[in-house]
């Protein structure tokens, strides 16, 4: 049934111009990339497929997205003052310690000799200023237009939840949310920094796509957790950052193990490498494991992540480790 929906649409507008088609519990809908709507057009369309046996309903969508691959002048990109490479720290779903794992990578990466950033796009769910310990303390700009970033713990940082209170909800759409996006991003003195760690919402929606198109990723890194459910979604995370353009620098497998502290057995709570077999599978690299422990939370929720306030423990290791990866694959 879509293939004799898509030929219908490209009728009316061109093959490139045809985003996708679906067609669920008699339903058709037809996504169509394009600047302006033609309304005429589209209701000659929905017409023509509600003929077909089977179709109760039809919806015309036009969005003014372009492709990926059509955004090649430099100058559409954003541009961020003295950053040298930017990488994304995602997933493909919520609640599997995405948060956690930038912060304690930005700052693994910087106990490796990096001048590191930290950007918090996780715009509907800010954490970052409650992990590194400046949340409810607003920013700071000396001219008025440019602020300064906040520095703690050897590391920069910038978050919509600095201007914004703490059981605030942002009910914005994707657009006006992209735009403060851009504007923390590039209306910051980030002074010279090697590498900037952005910790992304979740999912694949608006805003990681927009982030993907305007900004020079020098590659992702994908978090998830070893059960099922959520490796369907990193996989997705995956294929997403692929069709960006934008490199796969690894997946972290995140509350991979648990260790009990009184007799010292291994518990394998939500599954065995599965992250690790989804890394093979989709031909990218497999950076590490990072076990369950309360410490880990516990410090992030107090702001003194563990990387910062116990550096010689074991999971500080395993944060490292994966932050000298990503810097060989930078290389």
């Amino acid at each position: 049934m879509e293939n004799q929906i898509r030929k219908i649409a490209e009728e009316y507008f061109r093959p490139e111009e045809i985003d996708s088609v679906s067609f669920l519990n008699g339903r058709a809908v037809v996504t169509i990339l394009n600047s302006g709507e033609n309304e005429e057009t589209a209701a000659l369309l929905r017409e023509k497929i509600k003929s077909l046996p089977g179709v109760k309903k039809a919806s015309v969508i036009f969005t003014a997205e372009k492709k990926p691959q059509g955004l090649h002048p430099q100058e559409e990109k954003w541009q961020i003052r003295g950053v040298k490479k930017i990488i994304a720290v995602a997933s493909g779903k919520g609640g599997v310690g995405k948060s956690t794992t930038s912060v304690n990578l930005a700052l693994a990466l910087s106990s490796l000799g990096q001048r590191v950033a930290l950007f918090d796009a996780d715009i509907y769910g800010p954490s970052i200023p409650t992990m590194l310990g400046y949340e409810g303390v607003g920013p700071v700009s000396y001219d008025g237009k440019i602020l300064e970033p906040f520095e703690y713990m050897g590391i920069k940082s910038m978050s919509i939840g600095t201007l914004v209170g703490k059981d605030t909800p942002l009910i914005w759409r994707g657009a006006k949310a992209c735009g403060a996006i851009q504007q923390l991003l590039t209306d910051v003195n980030w002074g010279e920094t090697d590498i900037m760690v952005i910790d992304m919402p979740p999912g694949t929606g608006d805003i990681q796509i927009t982030l993907s198109q305007k900004l020079n990723f020098s590659g992702a890194v994908i978090v998830s957790t070893p059960q099922d459910i959520a490796l369907i979604d990193a996989v997705k995370g995956v294929n997403m950052f692929r069709r960006v353009d934008v490199s796969i620098l690894g997946i972290v497998e995140n509350m991979s193990y648990y260790i009990c502290p009184n007799c010292g057995t291994r518990a394998d709570i939500f599954g065995h490498a599965g992250a690790q077999a989804a890394a093979q599978e989709l031909k990218v690299p497999f950076l590490g494991e990072i076990p369950l422990h309360i410490d880990i939370r516990s410090t992030s929720d107090s702001g003194t992540p563990i990387v910062y306030s116990q550096p010689e423990s074991p999971y500080s290791q395993a944060y490292k480790e994966i932050a000298g990866k990503i810097i060989s694959e930078l290389a």
